[in-house]
């Protein structure tokens, strides 16, 4: 099977979309032999080892976010891929929990916008946690229940809000970025050597065990020196990574909960695509286990990470970890931030020709679940997703 993978791209017009149908293929399944796993180290002739900037963030700085010692991270690159770097999940243990919550239950609230806002009122999709909460807490009946209004959130824009139909950003449609997650993002760009970098845009995809991202270059960006960061939470993924050109053969590469991906310089604009959503190691979701050493969660004392006044991780209850971890038992989140515009720069009154909308660069997010909508149905529609970076 690893044979005939590679057999796929060395004929044929588009190499990329052959990759991508054979992973995301289920009957017969693929073989992943060929997937680079970053987690176990240098154990592939393209992985080499990332440089990172170990003084641009200071210890306390780091756990403040709920993050290793810079020291402490495993970063490595791709050969041929320069701007490319893969750090292997620099979460100290049980702070994802606090970034997995804030992904299902602060994120999506109101002034956030989310897919599910393309076709319910805004009174049905304020409290979207509140209103799934109790459903995914109880035990499952074993009979087909009806989806959570959580269960069928497929994306969340933030700062910036993204703009599907147009596939650009504005002036006009901005909401504060959370100020969390702007320090966290800040903190793993300066580590890559982008001390400048400032978070204005998210996009939080949310997959289901089925769904899939297709082939796409993320362009909407004014500003194209600045990385993109990708953060993964929860089930594992199948990433492919390809080249400038829509054809260009991919890589295919593992991220696993905690994972961080970023996409600067000559790799800012390759395409790429998440074929497939697949089980995390070990039968364990996403490591993210209640544990009573966990410093991130709350068991009816303060826990370590929370005791500093400074800290901006915070503890998780059980009834709140209840919720996430029955999510994650079968999804996965991925959280993808943007610099829109460098220094100097403001969003032009018409639109330059590269940043109009081009149907042909993008392929769409495909959600296999029924929940009410046809596989493969535009997110901008209704709940799936086009042009974001997966990661």
């Amino acid at each position: 099977m690893a044979k005939m993978a590679a057999s796929i791209v060395e004929h044929g017009e588009d190499a990329f979309r052959k990759l991508f149908k054979f992973y995301k293929r289920r009957n017969p399944p693929p073989d992943f032999s060929d997937v680079i796993d970053f987690s176990k180290g240098l154990r592939s002739d393209t992985v080499v080892s990332a440089k990172l900037d170990t003084a641009a963030v200071s210890d306390v700085e780091a756990r403040r976010a709920g993050l290793r010692p810079v020291r402490d991270w495993r970063a490595f690159g791709l050969q041929g891929f320069p701007g490319f770097i893969f750090i292997s999940n620099p979460f100290l243990p049980g702070s994802q929990p606090f970034w997995l919550r804030q992904c299902l239950k602060t994120y999506p609230q109101k002034p956030n916008i989310c897919n599910l806002d393309m076709h319910m009122s805004a009174t049905d999709t304020t409290d979207i946690w509140d209103k799934s909460a109790d459903a995914l807490r109880a035990p499952p009946s074993g009979k087909r229940e009806p989806k959570t209004l959580l269960e069928r959130l497929r994306w969340v824009t933030l700062g910036y809000h993204y703009d599907w139909n147009t596939k650009t950003y504005s002036a006009s449609h901005y909401t504060p970025f959370p100020a969390d997650l702007h320090m966290l993002s800040c903190h793993i760009a300066a580590v890559c050597g982008f001390p400048g970098f400032n978070a204005e845009a998210g996009i939080l995809n949310y997959y289901r065990s089925d769904s899939s991202l297709g082939i796409h270059v993320d362009e909407s960006e004014l500003d194209h020196t600045q990385p993109l960061l990708s953060f993964s939470f929860g089930q594992s993924a199948i990433f492919l990574l390809g080249g400038p050109q829509r054809e260009d053969p991919p890589t295919a590469m593992c991220m696993h909960s905690g994972d961080v991906m970023v996409m600067s310089g000559p790799s800012r604009l390759l395409y790429h695509a998440v074929p497939r959503i697949i089980p995390a190691p070990q039968g364990n979701p996403c490591q993210l286990a209640l544990e009573t050493q966990s410093p991130g969660l709350h068991q009816g004392g303060t826990q370590n990470l929370a005791q500093e006044e400074s800290t901006v991780v915070g503890p998780v209850s059980r009834e709140d970890w209840r919720v996430c971890s029955r999510y994650i038992e079968s999804s996965r989140v991925n959280v993808t931030i943007r610099q829109v515009l460098g220094p100097g720069q403001s969003f032009p009154e018409t639109l330059p020709s590269h940043q109009r909308t081009d149907a042909s660069r993008t392929e769409t997010y495909h959600d296999g679940s029924p929940d009410g909508k046809s596989r493969g149905q535009k997110r901008k529609n209704s709940s799936d997703s086009s042009d974001t970076v997966e990661t």
